[in-house]
């Protein structure tokens, strides 16, 4: 009788990568600890290290090892615990006439043309604003792990709102969203966050991951409107005063 050996489990690389130029502080310089997703323990891989405080971009999932600097805080909201403020509730009164729906995660040119919209009006200095079709096809494609779309459509059925998202065990991954600047008005970053959020409480869902929070960053500073939030220290995961601005 022949007993058939089960799979090992391959180890799982980490590296270092050399210094940059930080890009949400300056002066600063950036460090990060990385691995790549690959094979069929990707989604395990995913949610196990989003617990530990690491990020997905593409097919890599880093974490900063800054030298001399930890303004980098990994958070998440507590699901069961939020509660939308008043500005919020306006939020989600005033999309009231968006629909909400779940799409694969394979990019489309309608997605591009919102996405190059958003970030020639919002980061124009930055390498996303020079994407091409082929490289926003990679960061949807790229390192896909229980991954799909949160799409926001008008009453017209235009695509206004997008958000990349990882379902993890133990929560949803906002991963990157991007929506329609010229609707200012409409807060669609906080929609989509806010939606999410309601996603994830219809599954049954602890958490929602939203990366980095810096408090010195104003690109960062909308993650401290979500309350109550949980941040990542040396003893794991706690909860942030009221205000963690102050």
């Amino acid at each position: 009788m022949s007993v058939i050996q089960p799979q090992l489990r391959p180890l799982q690389q980490f590296f270092r990568s050399g210094p940059m130029p930080c890009p949400y502080l300056p002066g600063r310089v950036e460090r990060k600890l990385f691995t790549r997703l690959l094979g069929p323990y990707s989604a395990e891989v995913n949610s196990t290290l989003s617990r530990a405080g690491f990020r997905r971009s593409h097919d890599i999932v880093y974490r900063p090892v800054c030298p001399n600097c930890q303004a980098c805080v990994p958070v998440r909201i507590p699901v069961g615990a939020f509660t939308p403020t008043r500005s919020q509730k306006r939020v989600l009164r005033g999309n009231g006439d968006l629909t909400l729906a779940e799409a694969a995660a394979a990019a489309t040119t309608e997605q591009y043309r919102l996405f190059s919209l958003y970030q020639n009006s919002r980061h124009g200095e930055s390498d996303m604003a020079r994407m091409a079709m082929a490289d926003f096809a990679a960061m949807i494609d790229e390192g896909r792990a229980d991954t799909s779309l949160l799409e926001a459509r008008d009453a017209e059925g235009r695509l206004v709102g997008c958000m990349l998202t990882d379902r993890l065990t133990d929560g949803y991954s906002a991963v990157y969203s991007f929506y329609d600047p010229r609707q200012d008005r409409r807060s669609l970053g906080s929609f989509m966050i806010l939606s999410l959020l309601e996603r994830a409480q219809a599954d049954g869902l602890p958490y929602v991951y939203l990366g980095y929070w810096i408090a010195q960053s104003r690109k960062m500073a909308y993650k401290a409107k979500f309350r109550p939030l949980e941040a990542l220290g040396r003893d794991g995961w706690f909860r942030l005063p009221n205000d963690p601005t102050d």
